[in-house]
């Protein structure tokens, strides 16, 4: 597969309930994030569980490739990597355009030769999701910086730690921060840093590598930078999101799958939420088990960074939730266009009315435009239609969707959820969906 083919799509016949088991892949989310982090050193590094057939990960592999690394395995889930040395201090812009992985390369680029050239990145289309966190951070550690037209050029002779205070508990920005830190001069400490897991997953790492991490206690990390890094190997963690999504399909369709390698400590906001609704989970060794256990109640629900109810967590649920009784509420705190998907889903038959209104604890969206609200009426029978994926976690929802609904439902705009999702259709027809590509 190429990393973007934009041509494919999925064709699916819905109408059955999903019955199976299926094994989830190890979290893109940290993937991708480890393999920037692999720059630091000058020695290998072996990654397993990672899924590397999905495009971001081929993208963040041909992005360290065009600086200098070499790839002695990238197969069968697993990965070998070494940069001896760094070749380039850029990158194409049609690669770092595809996501927003290029910027983290900007600390270990400074770290190592002092001077970092990144393409303003692109992303899905759920919000601005500017990169001002990333870029005053880096400042702040002693680059400089000048923008140009389709790119910032990052200059530094040496990263000195510093105090941060992020003003969001951005993934991406703290992620940045400890990957640039774990190299800086003295002790960096990251303020109201965020604390997902895949956050944890990358400080493991780095603490193999040979880097002081410490996680302090409301939302603080300090980082003490060492002289040098070293080669390590690391598991990548099981992916939260995708069994969360695998969850919201098995109970929206009325099924019983069993999750292998689905974390309970990782998903216990999300397994409280399906419990409210009514919705069947029992914890086993070796994974979750998720079913439909009767008729679904309605909700109030507010997403947040963790430990709070995930952004990503959020589309499977709206789509689970229109086959709930009644009248629920989502406010979405985090992204403010993360409801872009919700008028193809009206086209399919559902019931769903944004506001800019917000429906929960006053947010940073209070008082915009954003339509960052919804009010799903439920209970409301899907129908198959032709439909447009906008972006990673839409995209999925969409394939639920589809599962729902009778007929057959074409997908277009697959490549986002191959971004995000290693043989998504092959683990869907493994439980029984009727699921096919199609040019």
């Amino acid at each position: 597969m190429s990393i973007i083919d934009k041509s494919a799509k999925f064709l699916v016949k819905g109408g059955k309930p999903l019955h199976g088991s299926l094994k989830i892949s190890g979290a893109k989310n940290a993937a991708s994030k480890l393999i920037i982090a692999s720059l630091l050193t000058d020695e290998a590094v072996h990654i397993t569980n990672c899924p590397i057939s999905i495009s971001e990960i081929l993208v963040t592999r041909k992005i360290i490739e065009s600086l200098g690394a070499n790839f002695k395995k990238f197969s069968n889930n697993e990965l070998i990597v070494q940069t001896k040395k760094i070749h380039e201090t850029s990158f194409s812009s049609s690669l770092g355009l595809i996501n927003r992985i290029g910027v983290l390369t900007a600390g270990p680029l400074l770290l190592r030769v002092g001077e970092a050239r990144i393409p303003k990145p692109g992303g899905d289309q759920i919000g601005a999701r500017p990169i001002n966190f990333h870029l005053d951070a880096l400042i702040k550690l002693g680059a400089a910086i000048k923008e140009h037209k389709d790119f910032f050029l990052l200059r530094a002779k040496r990263l000195v730690g510093t105090d941060i205070t992020l003003p969001f508990p951005s993934v991406g920005a703290t992620e940045n921060i400890i990957i640039t830190a774990s190299l800086a001069i003295g002790k960096t400490t990251i303020h109201n840093a965020a604390i997902e897991p895949e956050i944890m997953d990358l400080i493991m790492f780095l603490q193999k590598m040979g880097a002081i991490i410490d996680v302090k206690t409301n939302r603080t990390i300090v980082i003490t930078g060492v002289d040098k890094l070293f080669g390590a190997e690391h598991s990548v963690i099981p992916d939260r999101l995708e069994a969360a999504s695998f969850a919201c399909a098995a109970i929206a369709s009325k099924g019983d799958v069993f999750i292998h390698d689905a974390q309970h400590k990782d998903m216990i906001t999300f397994l409280n939420t399906i419990r409210l609704i009514g919705g069947g989970y029992e914890v086993l060794k070796g994974g979750i088990r998720f079913f439909y256990d009767g008729d679904l109640k309605p909700i109030n629900l507010e997403t947040d960074v963790h430990p709070g109810f995930m952004t990503d967590w959020q589309p499977p649920m709206t789509i689970l939730l229109t086959q709930s009784n009644g009248i629920s509420t989502i406010h979405e705190t985090v992204y403010e266009n993360r409801f872009g998907y919700i008028k193809e889903l009206n086209k399919m038959g559902a019931n769903i009315e944004l506001t800019n209104d917000c429906l929960g604890s006053p947010c940073r969206f209070n008082g915009t435009n954003y339509y960052h609200s919804a009010i799903i009426k439920g209970k409301t029978p899907l129908r198959s239609a032709e439909i447009i994926v906008p972006d990673i976690r839409a995209g999925f929802s969409y394939l639920v969707a589809a599962i729902l609904a009778k007929g057959e439902t074409l997908v277009h705009g697959i490549h986002y959820i191959d971004r995000g999702y290693e043989n998504i259709d092959s683990k869907l027809r493994k439980l029984g969906v009727n699921i096919k590509r199609v040019k």
